[in-house]
């Protein structure tokens, strides 16, 4: 099969033998996989992965020796692959278990290929209605959504999303079903302007001012979302937020951030990492047209066109590249 492969810091495609599923495991036929800013980290270092990266994707399920039944059903997948023993996979979240693999992030290979195998315990059907391009963004998805899994959000809260690449458009277009009170805050007046009339105000910050435009500062936000893929993104979103409120971290990157602790301590300011989410709630949220995730795909390349596609990727203030699996 052909594969894509991130080893140091290089992207290319080879020829790879095709996965064979193990017991409960299941062998998916990708059709298309998108790239994500964890995907560029991790060429840059991050996590200290090598090999098939890639774990936004959908498929078909071609192989399910234990489970028959799914053969032939598109679906995607959690990422999170836990041992099955420990505290955090017996109450049905491997996410945190210590052991656990993670597609295409740590110690499994990924979608960037046209066959993968993942457990069965991990897959989720896709809804007939969500095309293929579309259930791609589950994963990103579900991980905007977390946000409302962890936090207790009010409609009179008001609350600013920091940071207008894919996670923060797609956490601000998740969010303001939640909130009408909802600022999206960024640098690209073409990005910014991808919300527009969607009940999201924007703001375009100045470069030497990351927290208003033409050096106005808004008022202190109840919660604000850290979502810039920057390191000195979490000191950005500490100088938005108000006393006693919460900035919650998005950004995952290879270089390391820092924060002034006494404006954390002194203020009160919470402080909540947020990650991976329901898988089955942003499939429901794509079938039921909730989250128009069309707005955020700039380029489908063929598989073949990969090193072509990662480069678009790669470029300062790109959209969503998706992969299409099945484009010679």
């Amino acid at each position: 099969m052909k594969a894509a492969k991130l080893e140091n810091r290089h992207a290319f495609l080879t020829e790879m033998p095709i996965p064979k599923p193990e017991e409960n495991e299941a062998l998916i036929k990708i059709s298309t996989a998108g790239i994500c800013t964890t995907d560029i980290e991790i060429l840059h270092g991050y996590a200290g992965f090598s090999g098939i990266a890639g774990h936004e994707f959908a498929g078909t399920v071609e192989k399910a020796p234990s489970f028959p039944e799914l053969e032939g059903k598109r679906a995607t997948a959690d990422i999170n692959c836990g041992c099955g023993k420990c505290k955090w996979c017996s109450s049905g979240d491997a996410r945190h278990c210590r052991d656990r693999s993670v597609i295409g992030i740590r110690g499994r290979n990924g979608a960037f290929a046209e066959y993968l195998c993942v457990p069965v315990k991990n897959i989720h059907l896709i809804p007939e209605s969500v095309e293929d391009y579309r259930a791609v963004f589950a994963e990103p998805l579900a991980a905007a959504l977390e946000i409302t899994q962890q936090v207790h959000i009010k409609n009179t809260h008001r609350i600013a999303v920091l940071g207008d690449g894919k996670m923060g458009l797609l956490t601000a277009l998740a969010l303001r079903h939640h909130c009408e009170n909802l600022l999206l805050a960024g640098r690209h007046p073409e990005k910014l302007a991808v919300v527009s009339g969607k009940g999201i105000d924007t703001i375009l910050l100045e470069p030497s001012d990351s927290t208003g435009a033409a050096g106005s500062r808004p008022d202190p936000f109840d919660i604000v979302v850290e979502a810039t893929g920057s390191p000195e993104g979490i000191q950005d979103a500490l100088a938005m937020v108000r006393a006693e409120g919460t900035v919650i971290a998005k950004t995952t990157s290879h270089r390391r951030s820092q924060i002034d602790l006494c404006e954390v301590v002194v203020n009160e300011i919470h402080i909540l990492g947020s990650r991976c989410g329901d898988i089955n709630l942003a499939l429901r949220y794509l079938e039921n047209g909730l989250v128009d995730v069309d707005l955020l795909v700039e380029k489908i390349y063929p598989f073949s066109d990969f090193t072509e596609a990662f480069d678009h990727a790669c470029r300062k203030g790109s959209l969503k590249v998706l992969l299409d699996m099945n484009r010679p």
